[in-house]
């Protein structure tokens, strides 16, 4: 069974430093059996982080819609893990507005790093906290999940204008804020012909570990990758450039893109 310290020497392992800006992609299971549970977990990250800023994904896309249409971020549980629904209820954890892909921060800047972002009307727009990670030279942790599960990847395509990645209607949504306001707030969603895009993500595992960009590592069970957002969204921006339809399909990076580098 592991305890809190075998989760930060992990943590620190990967490379991770107390100063970054942190974002998880996070499967609990994969972790395997932890000494208090989930909630160890966390109190690890949040001990080893506080000298930085630490980010988990609190999306509620699977659930929002026309029908049930209002998005509560002081209520609204997480489609997306058992840690996600966990830390976004500690103290001094603050969340986004978005009301599909809102996130929740904890420290340094953490109240800045998530204002305004329920503004723009698409999932992951450059301006919000998806493009932020660019901005802040963040780290993209896959904490026993895989590469498709890379929601920045998304916003990498919003911000080089991708065709056939939104819906071509927006869903009328409305925010509750926490002092009580309704802001109306139409969004696209994310949209693909061919179905999730997101599976074909994986395919930039490979050029990510061989150009130094991203390296695995574990936590506990977990099998874990560790990302650097500049360079993640600077090689799938080039990648994109070339073939903009690259991830339309499951066909691998051809390797002379990225053996030379």
């Amino acid at each position: 069974m592991y305890t809190i310290q075998d989760i930060i020497k992990g943590i620190i392992e990967l490379g991770i430093k107390p100063t970054d800006t942190l974002l998880i992609h996070s499967s609990m299971k994969a972790i395997g059996e932890v000494e208090g549970g989930a909630d160890t977990v966390l109190d690890a990250f949040i001990e080893y982080m506080k000298d930085g800023l630490l980010i988990f994904p609190t999306h509620t896309w699977a659930q929002m819609s026309d029908e049930y249409s209002v998005f509560n971020p002081l209520t609204e549980p997480s489609c997306v893990g058992l840690l996600t629904n966990l830390f976004m209820k500690r103290p001094g954890v603050v969340r986004s507005w978005h009301p599909t892909h809102s996130v929740a921060a904890l420290g340094k800047d953490a109240a800045s790093y998530v204002e305004g972002d329920y503004h723009w009307d698409t999932p992951c727009p450059r301006e919000g906290c998806w493009g932020k990670l660019y901005d802040r030279k963040a780290k993209i942790l896959f904490l026993g999940c895989t590469m498709i599960r890379n929601t920045y990847l998304h916003s990498v395509e919003e911000w080089n204008d991708i065709p056939n990645r939104l819906s071509e209607k927006r869903i009328n949504l409305t925010i509750q804020t926490p002092d009580g306001r309704m802001i109306e707030r139409p969004v696209y969603r994310h949209h693909n012909p061919g179905g999730a895009v997101s599976d074909s993500y994986a395919k930039m595992e490979k050029p990510f570990l061989h150009t130094g960009i991203a390296k695995k590592g574990y936590i506990g069970d977990a099998a874990c990758l560790l990302g650097d957002a500049v360079g993640m969204g600077d090689l799938t921006s080039d990648y994109l450039k070339r073939k903009p339809d690259l991830f339309s399909d499951q066909e691998p990076v051809p390797t002379e893109w990225y053996m030379g580098q």
